[in-house]
């Protein structure tokens, strides 16, 4: 059986699907590229745009999202944090 994704991990795969997207993608790729329930989806987009990770920009053809710079700080920090941890085993 699959593990669990953590809250940190599941954060950092919706941010860096916006990122490789070249930062800006609509709402329904999102949901499916991020690999979830559109409830799930919801709630952390919800807490994303709340902590200003990611913004919603309304564009001629429609809505995209985009990360903030505080989202791009989080997928840099993050992956510092991984490293450190891979590199001693943890």
């Amino acid at each position: 059986m699959a593990k669990k994704r953590e809250r940190l991990e599941v954060i950092r795969d919706i941010l860096k699907v916006v990122n490789e997207s070249g930062n800006s993608i609509k709402p329904t790729p999102l949901l499916r590229k991020s690999n979830m329930s559109t409830k799930r989806f919801n709630e952390y987009f919800t807490e994303l745009q709340k902590k200003e990770l990611v913004k919603e920009i309304i564009t001629k053809k429609g809505k995209e999202i985009s990360l903030t710079e505080k989202g791009m700080q989080y997928l840099n920090k993050y992956s510092i944090i991984k490293e450190f941890v891979n590199e001693f085993g943890l």
